[in-house]
């Protein structure tokens, strides 16, 4: 289920990047973090892994990648406030298999 944001709330991606944004999530994280984000090659993207972690972190993650470890970064792919939203989504467990 896509939460959505009536025309950016909080600055999000408007509706249709927003929609892009959860199939690159599903497909392109997936291929990593598993096809349903409960874990791959890398951890679980579920509410309850993600909930201890600060957002500015998980976006430092996405943007900046993990050195040393498979996870790339997604600068060049999305901006902060994208990156923000998604980290939101998948906190919330809007992204992902129930």
């Amino acid at each position: 289920m896509l939460i959505a944001c009536s025309a950016q709330a909080e600055n999000g991606p408007e509706l249709q990047r927003q929609q892009q944004l959860q199939q690159m999530v599903l497909h392109d994280c997936g291929a990593c973090h598993g096809m349903s984000l409960k874990g791959g090659l890398g951890p679980a993207l579920t509410p309850a892994m993600l909930g201890g972690k600060s957002d500015d972190l998980l976006v430092e993650v996405i943007l900046g990648g993990r050195e040393n470890t498979a996870m790339p970064p997604w600068n060049s792919l999305l901006n902060a406030s994208e990156a923000t939203w998604i980290v939101k989504q998948l906190k919330s467990g809007a992204i992902g298999a129930k």
